[in-house]
């Protein structure tokens, strides 16, 4: 059966009646479609629509064919791999049959490539594993989505969904996540923030407030695409404003014109002697013509309001956000951290090490290496919260600051404000809505409620509180700080991290924000 999906008109909403996306008219065959939007706009509801679970709140989803989704969790992880890659009753048929107990319904539905394909399937996704008896509780994340991959493989569905599928994932999983889109013969939804994953598709479906766009190619050209359209926004605003200003310009001239045409005129009817009926048909007259002259000047005002406003709101959606980190005053050459023979061990077996580096001046490191192979275990000894087994470490205590993807230095049920001044005690409330202000949370924004905020804003939020200490870290460490953030979130986090003028050490599988925060050494563990 030859897949497709044809999208008429369709739309979706929350629960609560919110609006996500609507109008979508799209049909796909045979290619690889990227879905992009900020977090909340309906990627996700979108793929379950097309999975069938669930019914658009306007138009129509129609799918011909198979649909498979990339497993990204178990309920148990005790299953075995052969259960996780769902191949339990077809290597029961054929034990059977091989033991001569098989019925003519195992002979017709029998897959005699079954064991042959599993061990093909297995190596091509670099899991050359034998034993289909071990449980999934002993393999790792990266390990366990390459069994997911590897399942969607033998199953050969028609349609392929896959929703964020590089989460997490170390540079094998990866690997595999991109070889099954570049191979996929199918159709393929694929919703993901993962720049590099969006160079393989064939087009980009975006879902914003202002409405659906679909673009040809991958990344580059929706990237380049993307560019202009916030170009014509800024251009679009500039016109806004400036024609606003005109306008009360305008007005003001006429109305300063018009009150000096009026005291010349009751002058001039003073001293010619009219008579009063003559005067007051007169002012009458004045009157009625300033009037509609006033009208005519608010309806003007009101349209270029009006069109401000909307430019503005364009903008706001179109264009990200101005952030600029403060100056943290690291000289070139001072010692941020010296690691020198250290070695870690866990369970009794070694983890990593003996391990040397320095880190001098506003260097920028990538911490590279597989999941388990000890990153995270790296910065708890960076920050000082582990010990290693042997070795020694110095470090700039006290200017050393770690940020992770969950933010967990700030209290969900305090206000930004709040946050600000418990991290920074000694700020007033004018340095603290400042510090506040540079990462864009300005005026009402700095009263939010932090577990309200999307998870960019929060990591956004947690970075304001830490770079406004009046001695601010001199040395950042971040943790996979790009999952779960939408595209537009993770270019705000660059942006800040390329104005950061201190030390960064980075923990990501992302390669394009490991380029663009300026990562020119890497450590691999």
């Amino acid at each position: 059966m030859s897949a497709s999906i044809t999208l008429d008109r369709a739309g979706a909403s929350t629960p609560e009646g919110r609006v996500l996306f609507e109008n979508l008219t799209l049909s796909i065959g045979a290619e690889r479609i990227g879905l992009v939007g900020r977090n909340g706009s309906g990627k996700s509801t979108l793929l379950r629509l097309v999975a069938g679970q669930g019914e658009p709140s306007s138009g129509s989803i129609i799918v011909s064919g198979r649909v498979g989704e990339l497993a990204q969790r178990w309920p148990d992880d005790t299953i075995s791999l052969a259960e996780a890659l769902g191949v339990t009753a077809g290597l029961a048929r054929l034990a059977r049959l091989e033991a001569g107990q098989g019925s003519e319904e195992d002979m017709a539905e029998a897959d005699w490539t079954l064991e042959h394909r599993i061990a093909e399937t297995l190596a091509n996704v670099d899991l050359p594993e034998r034993d289909l008896t071990r449980t999934i509780k002993g393999f790792s994340g990266g390990e366990r989505t390459r069994i997911a991959v590897a399942r969607l493989w033998l199953e050969a569905p028609d349609i392929l969904l896959l929703d964020e599928p590089t989460n997490n994932l170390d540079a094998p999983g990866r690997a595999a996540i991109l070889a099954l889109i570049d191979e996929w013969r199918g159709a393929a939804i694929v919703a993901s923030h993962d720049r590099d994953l969006l160079e393989h598709v064939d087009r980009i479906v975006e879902l914003t407030p202002v409405g659906v766009t679909v673009f040809s190619g991958g990344w580059s050209e929706f990237a380049a695409a993307r560019d202009a359209r916030r170009a014509a926004a800024t251009d679009a605003l500039d016109r806004a404003e400036g024609d606003l200003k005109r306008v009360k310009d305008q007005v003001q001239l006429q109305r300063e014109m018009k009150a000096r045409k009026d005291a010349a005129g009751k002058a001039g009817r003073a001293k010619a002697g009219q008579s009063k009926m003559m005067l007051d048909f007169k002012q009458d007259r004045a009157e009625a013509s300033q009037g509609a002259a006033n009208r005519l000047a608010d309806r003007q005002l009101s349209e270029a309001n009006e069109a401000l406003d909307k430019a503005k709101a364009r903008f706001e959606i179109l264009v990200p956000l101005n952030v600029v980190a403060p100056s943290v005053g690291l000289p070139s050459q001072k010692l941020v951290l010296h690691f020198e023979d250290v070695t870690v061990e866990v369970g009794g077996r070694k983890l990593f090490g003996p391990l040397s580096f320095k880190v001098v001046g506003p260097e920028r490191i990538h911490i590279a290496g597989q999941n388990g192979s000890g990153k995270s275990t790296l910065l708890s000894l960076i920050t000082g919260a582990r010990q290693p087994g042997s070795g020694s470490i110095r470090r700039l205590d006290g200017r050393i600051a770690m940020l992770d993807q969950h933010a967990d230095t700030l209290d969900p049920a305090l206000t930004l404000l709040e946050n600000m001044r418990i991290a920074n005690p000694e700020l007033d409330d004018n340095a603290a809505y400042a510090g506040l202000a540079r990462f864009a949370f300005r005026n009402k924004k700095a009263h939010q409620v932090v577990g309200t905020l999307s998870g960019g804003e929060r990591l956004r939020a947690a970075m304001s509180c830490l770079l406004a200490a009046s001695e601010p870290p001199q040395l950042l460490l971040l943790d996979e700080p790009t999952n779960h953030l939408d595209i537009d979130s993770i270019e705000v986090i660059e942006d800040a991290m390329r104005s950061y003028d201190g030390a960064l050490i980075v923990v990501s599988h992302d390669p394009d924000f490991i380029a663009n925060v300026g990562c020119t050494r890497e450590i691999r563990l």
